[in-house]
């Protein structure tokens, strides 16, 4: 959708808006914003950007050349339906202001360069994009760890944990571990804040097939938005987790995008469908295994030939590989497969339609960068399609049921993150592919998370080493 910024400051004075509020997505994923009264956006603003200091902002500038410019993108325009102050949200790239050149640790960015260099290689033209991320819906979340103790302690009352509970009264409609698909009010109780958070959605541009509760127990729950082009769907799930967080707040609530904050219980994956097309056809549509074409076959093939690479951008948590367990619900094994939900790449057959022919990768999980996640996916498809890599034999029995011999000849997914890292550090030259990621982003990336995430779980003891250990 093109928005010009003419178009944007007109929507800010037929609102009335007081407020200018720049977002952008930093390095890990997490959304930052500065503020600014709604004068200081003119039509020029949007060419000259807004400076602020990329030193305090993780995993980016030196000290030493810490001016960065932020640049408003005008098609990302919404109005903040949470602020007591009529604001304008706008997200941003991230520019050099000596150069003026775009940033390359900048996500969006990346995500764009992404989508030009598929476009440049005359592969396609569009890559669509669908993901399907959960959540946890929590009453109460407490935790700190520290030199002398570490613990956390999560709350719901919808949590199986809680039939004992005296709530006075304890009115039960407590759902059970993994039956949490489907059930109506009142085991579902959230129902009217998941439908208060399309709501918003709807109202931010962000086009939402449905909503339903999810298996575990504890308040897991699923808002799927309709797929659509990459750059924008990386956009729409900024705003996604922006607005279900904070319509969760609105009601004294708290939600997580942990991948496993539960255990015992199902986690919160994002399975997401891919599909290319060009000139306004589907191109992954043909008479090969499950409708594929040759083309969507070998876009699979580069999945799971680079996905353990992969994972360390689209599951980039310690925490994400509690759900990528040998055994449970997460789809570990590196294959392909018709319907099989057990499968890390599934084909799903809802509809004949060419249209909706799509691969679904199902290892992500809703903690991570989307412009880096989608991106490396495209990128690892795009290599497939350009070297024909063949998917292997598709699997349509149920992967967990195999014998071990057999099972044992499956490729599965990493088994940490530093496993995962360990695979980027060694397989990253189809993501360097028209400088889409550069080595700087590659080695930054790699380095802080060993540094801020796997050395510093390494280090400390963990709870239930106590319970194991502590009378040995």
């Amino acid at each position: 959708m093109n928005v010009t910024p003419k178009e944007v400051i007109a929507l800010a004075k037929e609102k009335d808006v007081k407020i200018l509020d720049l977002r952008f997505i930093d390095f890990p994923g997490m959304a930052q914003h500065t503020s600014y009264p709604i004068g200081e956006l003119t039509e020029e603003s949007f060419e000259d950007g807004f400076g602020f200091d990329g030193s305090s902002i993780r995993g980016w500038q030196a000290i030493n050349e810490s001016d960065m410019l932020l640049m408003p993108q005008p098609e990302t325009a919404f109005l903040d339906p949470f602020l007591a102050i009529t604001t304008l949200a706008v997200l941003c790239n991230i520019q050099d202001p000596l150069t003026r050149e775009n940033y390359t640790r900048d996500p969006r960015n990346i995500a764009k360069k992404a989508i030009k260099f598929m476009q440049d290689s005359g592969v396609a033209d569009t890559a669509y994009f669908g993901p399907e991320a959960e959540f946890f819906i929590f009453d109460n979340v407490q935790y700190d760890a520290n030199e002398h103790e570490s613990y956390y302690s999560i709350d719901s009352i919808e949590g199986a944990w809680n039939t004992g509970t005296d709530e006075g009264p304890n009115l039960g409609h407590k759902l059970r571990y993994k039956e949490g698909y489907f059930p109506t009010p009142p085991s579902d109780q959230h129902m009217d804040i998941r439908s208060e958070m399309v709501m918003h959605m709807l109202e931010a541009g962000i086009d939402v097939e449905c909503h339903h509760h999810e298996v575990a127990s504890g308040g897991q729950a699923e808002i799927d938005m309709r797929y659509a082009k990459m750059v924008p769907m990386g956009d729409s799930l900024v705003k996604y987790k922006y607005i279900v967080k904070n319509v969760a707040a609105r009601h004294g609530k708290t939600v997580t995008f942990m991948p496993k904050p539960v255990w015992n219980d199902n986690g919160s994956g994002m399975h997401t469908h891919l599909s290319l097309w060009e000139g306004g056809k589907p191109l992954f549509a043909g008479d090969g295994y499950a409708g594929l074409s040759q083309m969507a076959l070998h876009a699979a093939g580069g999945l799971l030939k680079h996905a353990s690479a992969v994972l360390a951008f689209t599951n980039p948590c310690t925490n994400s590989y509690k759900r990528l367990v040998p055994g449970f619900e997460a789809p570990v094994n590196l294959a392909i497969s018709q319907r099989n939900r057990s499968a890390s790449i599934r084909i799903p057959v809802y509809s004949p339609s060419p249209k909706a022919k799509r691969i679904e990768f199902r290892c992500p999980d809703p903690s991570c960068n989307p412009y880096l996640a989608f991106s490396a996916m495209l990128m690892a498809a795009l290599d497939g399609i350009e070297n024909k890599i063949d998917p292997g034999a598709p699997l349509d029995k149920n992967l967990y049921d195999l014998a071990p011999e057999e099972a044992a000849s499956i490729p599965q997914t990493p088994g940490s993150l530093e496993e995962a890292l360990g695979a980027l550090e060694d397989d990253h030259d189809f993501l360097l592919k028209g400088s889409v990621f550069t080595p700087d982003v590659i080695d930054t990336w790699i380095e802080y998370k060993l540094e801020n995430e796997v050395d510093a779980l390494r280090l400390r003891p963990h709870p239930y080493e106590f319970m194991m250990y502590y009378d040995i």
